[in-house]
């Protein structure tokens, strides 16, 4: 009984010391408050030419041919000038599928639209958007606020059905009408100069570098080839000398 008994406290102390590392594994030593949540959103911890470097380097690294990462690429910044906030993601998944591109590269450009981004891409949507439907411009500092009640409203009607809550879809469509559709036909253009823009930069980019990294593997395996195929003429060449012992044996 008290071997049992002291097994269970000895197994009962180990759970817990794995809770504490798990814990410690998969949650932050110290929580981070909304203003540092927001500041990393903006500022990424090791800068924006880090991050950037990072994903450059990811996408260089991506095993499709040049063609089709510069495809993903484009389908990528184009989901950047579209109104889907929140779908951004699934958007680009689903237009590098029918372009045949990269989805990870698609994924990985639609971080083209960011926090320093995002101002100017809504700013020229709205604009063009206005002059092709043929209204006034709506300033910049009511197109934030006026996605931000929508998703909100959305959320509200989308968790009515569920609930007693009344449902009210009055205030989505004077959205959809002032300020979803001329951001939605204004982004169609600049999007698509823009994702074209960046195929032709980055294609040649990346084919130069995948023709580069080939080049160095081959040499690499070359080098490797030549010291496996001088070993073996060393083996031969001592397989050859004849031992003294044996000849001493004759």
């Amino acid at each position: 009984m008290l071997l049992q008994s002291r097994g269970t406290a000895i197994w009962a102390a180990n759970l817990r010391a794995w809770d504490g590392r798990k814990e410690l594994v998969f949650k932050r030593r110290t929580p981070q408050t909304y203003l540092q949540a927001i500041g990393r959103s903006l500022y990424p911890r090791g800068g924006w030419s880090r991050a950037i470097q990072y994903l450059v380097h990811r996408v260089r690294r991506l095993p499709d041919p040049a063609h089709k990462i510069s495809r993903g690429i484009a389908v990528g910044v184009f989901t950047c000038f579209t109104p889907f906030f929140g779908m951004h993601f699934f958007l680009a998944v689903w237009l590098a599928w029918l372009v045949r591109g990269n989805v990870m590269a698609a994924l990985m450009a639609t971080f083209f639209g960011n926090p320093i981004t995002f101002p100017f891409i809504a700013a020229v949507s709205m604009e063009l958007g206005a002059f092709m439907l043929g209204r006034p411009p709506i300033p910049l500092q009511y197109v934030v606020p006026a996605f931000s009640d929508a998703a909100v409203e959305l959320w509200r009607n989308m968790m009515a059905v569920f609930t007693e809550a009344p449902t009210a879809w009055g205030s989505l469509s004077g959205f959809w009408y002032e300020f979803f559709l001329p951001y939605l036909i204004g982004g169609i253009i600049p999007g698509i100069l823009t994702g074209i823009a960046f195929y032709f930069l980055s294609n040649p980019v990346l084919n130069a570098y995948q023709k580069a990294r080939v080049a160095r593997l081959k040499k690499k395996f070359a080098r490797k080839r030549e010291k496996v195929e001088a070993r073996r003429a060393e083996s031969r060449l001592l397989d050859d000398v004849d031992d003294p012992h044996d000849r001493a044996a004759e």
